[in-house]
């Protein structure tokens, strides 16, 4: 068994992959803060995160519906990993070294009161090469949800 897993890290070639977005938003970060903090609202106003079940809270498990730019539904169990208030959002889970995943939202502070959003995913393991992933349909996605959160911000600003 060893050598067969050993074979199909050898022949994959893909054992991470890293999606990175950004959005300036112009609203201060603790507006755009509240709204990603929000997790019941996404249904609302998220195309990509159509929906998150669970606490937000570090520790706890989620449950989270995604709608994919290429039609596909997925359902993810991430648990909440990192809270910094009006900073990081941090989800994600797995098995280190197999499948795992890490989906960030980091805060900074922009020009004139503005906020960066970098909206981040990192997926590493020895099954990332065969699991349905295609880093340019998540991008995508991300970009439709930043563009949604941007305007929602923006318009209750």
């Amino acid at each position: 068994m060893f050598t067969f897993a050993l074979l199909i890290v050898l022949t994959t070639g893909c054992t991470n992959i890293s999606i990175r977005t950004v959005v300036e938003i112009d609203a201060p970060k603790e507006q755009v803060y509240a709204v990603l903090a929000d997790l019941d609202s996404y249904p609302k106003w998220n195309p990509y995160h159509r929906k998150v079940e669970g606490e937000f809270k570090e520790g706890e498990e989620l449950k989270i519906y995604i709608s994919r730019p290429d039609g596909k539904e997925v359902e993810i169990p991430p648990h909440m990993m990192r809270i910094v208030e009006n900073e990081e959002i941090t989800w994600g889970g797995g098995i280190k070294g197999i499948f795992y995943g890490v989906h960030t939202f980091k805060l900074q502070p922009g020009e004139q009161g503005k906020t960066v959003l970098r909206h981040d995913e990192d997926f590493s393991g020895i099954a990332v090469g065969f699991a349905d992933l295609p880093p340019d349909v998540i991008a995508e996605g991300y970009h439709q949800m930043n563009m949604a959160l941007k305007a929602l911000v923006e318009s209750n600003k």
